[in-house]
């Protein structure tokens, strides 16, 4: 299943080139009241709703994806996490690069030696919304990710049953200012985070750490890889972070980028390709 958030805040299920308005399973979600609980609420009563939104999509006119405004297929995360140089030609990139590098004169640290960080969930925007440049003076790069989205709740998880708590998966956009400060603060600026074009359900994907991936700019390639050549894979990525941090049902992982980052400007388009999840053009402004 492919669920897509469109419009004005719409619900639709996403069939070959057109969406089928599901949103009044939104009136399904229990009622909430102050303190709300963390997390997305459609994402975590998901599996409970998937065949009665099914069946409303089957009576729903379907309207052409073109013709929709793409949001974030998630609108509340707790929180958005990042795994920093995750591919190991993004490593050496980064070595040789020293406005990407993200050593600084230091000797070079592993992934878990750096850790995982945290981009702010206010930094979440769909593909429809593109990306609004910061400090203008500043280099800002693309950095094309495959994007994991949590369906429940979880503490501490073994790597083997990692899987076992992935909603679905979408394309992501890590967006990052070059720069000495902290990852948090570079990653964070308003729509530095992209997601879209919509979630496919877990169940479609199958493994996905074997997914082929684009990146263009403008029509020019930048970005070309496998999910096979990410250092840390997905399951080992959630059992990590599940350690450290209580999952909720929309948390996303932005899982690493590989080689290819490059600076964009206003006035660039940006075309993301996922094998098994699909396309996203996103416009910078």
């Amino acid at each position: 299943m492919k669920l897509c958030r469109f419009d004005d805040d719409r619900i639709g299920l996403v069939r070959g080139r057109n969406v089928h308005d599901v949103s009044d399973i939104l009136a399904a979600l229990p009622p909430l009241r102050y303190p709300l609980p963390f997390g997305d609420q459609l994402i975590a009563h998901l599996e409970r709703l998937r065949h009665r939104m099914e069946r409303l999509a089957d009576m729903a006119p379907p309207q052409p994806v073109d013709g929709v405004r793409l949001l974030s297929p998630v609108a509340n995360p707790s929180k958005i996490i990042g795994t920093p140089v995750n591919y190991r030609a993004h490593v050496e990139e980064a070595r040789r690069d020293p406005q990407i590098s993200v050593f600084h004169g230091d000797k070079p640290r592993s992934i878990e030696e750096q850790g995982l960080f945290l981009k702010a969930s206010s930094s979440l925007v769909g593909p429809s919304e593109g990306v609004a440049i910061r400090f203008a003076d500043r280099r800002t790069d693309h950095e094309a990710e495959l994007g994991v989205v949590i369906g429940r709740k979880t503490g501490p998880v073994a790597e083997a049953d990692a899987l076992n708590v992935v909603a679905g998966y979408a394309i992501a956009l890590d967006m990052s200012v070059r720069g000495k400060e902290d990852r948090s603060f570079r990653k964070s600026p308003d729509t530095y985070a992209v997601l879209g074009p919509w979630l496919v359900t877990a169940d479609e994907i199958g493994d996905p750490g074997a997914l082929d991936f684009t990146l263009h700019v403008n029509g020019e390639l930048r970005q070309a890889a496998n999910t096979r050549e990410m250092i840390i894979g997905i399951a080992r990525q959630i059992f990590w972070a599940s350690s450290v941090y209580t999952l909720y049902p929309g948390d996303i992982i932005m899982s690493g980028t590989c080689q290819g980052v490059a600076p964009v400007k206003p006035g660039d388009v940006m075309t993301v390709s996922f094998e098994r999840i699909g396309e996203m053009t996103v416009a910078v402004r």
